[in-house]
């Protein structure tokens, strides 16, 4: 089911092989999550390496929530190590585990990439933020003075919700079965950005010209919505940050109903450039 997804603009997901040969010289770079069947990282991320001519290779590690310590403790060991990306539950504890940290992770408290540099320091950053903004705009949409709905305030959620605010939306709406949590998230943003109308409210998107799926509601091996679909107003932009399906059952019922979707790889493609830009570091690739 096609219907109402925006599709065109993505970059190329089926490239040839990882960058070869592999040699001694090779940039290692790894991503962490659990689960990690679903990242498309490994896929763009390697594409952007080779248009680059950068002898570099990223590849996914399956780790676990309670082995993360253990597996950063492992990686820094690796002096040809040259960047960490991090994808859920680790986007949040990883900023126990580095030297520094960038403005954007500062604000919304969670990094989904790590600098190794050759020094030995570690330097995370969040690009979560911009990449759903960049591929909301490589797709024609803006959030400046619409009314946005951010459900999730994880790692990316956080991240996503910063990024919408900066943008100067009508409204910014929070929802997340963590109360808590989402209050936490709302109190930053409105110290941050006090022009902006931040609030937490309910899960119901009726009201709302663009709603956002942060969370991992709809992934592989899970299923149903974050939201009631039927709540949903045609014309509606839902985003879905969900890599895999690429239609969730959220998009795909959202289509139904006249709405605008739009699928995760857009988010991952809106920040490749910057990934690449912050790996290399004037030092590494």
């Amino acid at each position: 089911m096609r219907s109402g997804v925006a599709v065109s603009n993505l970059p190329d997901r089926d490239p040839p092989g990882l960058p070869l040969p592999l040699t001694g010289r090779t940039s290692l770079f790894a991503i962490l999550g659990d689960p990690i069947d679903q990242v498309g990282s490994p896929t763009l991320i390697n594409t952007a390496f080779r248009r680059r001519g950068w002898p570099a290779v990223l590849v996914p590690l399956h780790v676990k929530a309670p082995d993360l310590a253990v597996a950063l403790k492992g990686l820094r060991s690796m002096a040809n190590l040259r960047g960490v990306m991090l994808t859920a539950p680790h986007k949040t504890r990883g900023l126990g585990f580095v030297d520094s940290i960038g403005p954007e992770a500062r604000l919304v408290r969670s990094i989904n990439a790590i600098h190794c540099g050759k020094d030995g320091r570690w330097h995370g950053e969040n690009f979560d933020g911009l990449g759903c903004l960049q591929g909301l705009r490589t797709a024609g949409h803006e959030v400046e003075q619409k009314r946005v709905l951010v459900i999730g305030t994880g790692g990316a959620g956080r991240a996503v919700a910063a990024a919408v605010a900066r943008a100067k939306p009508a409204e910014l709406c929070l929802y997340d079965v963590d109360q808590e949590r989402a209050g936490a998230v709302r109190q930053d943003l409105s110290a941050a950005f006090p022009d902006v109308s931040v609030t937490v409210g309910p899960p119901d998107p009726e009201t709302f010209e663009i709603m956002i799926n942060c969370t991992p509601v709809g992934m592989a091996g899970s299923c149903g919505s974050p939201v009631d679909p039927s709540r949903l107003a045609p014309g509606t932009l839902v985003v879905d940050l969900v890599i895999e399906p690429e239609l969730t059952y959220l998009l795909q019922a959202a289509a139904a109903r006249g709405c605008i979707v739009q699928p995760g790889l857009f988010t991952l493609a809106g920040q490749v450039d910057a990934l690449c830009a912050f790996f290399d570091g004037g030092d590494n690739v």
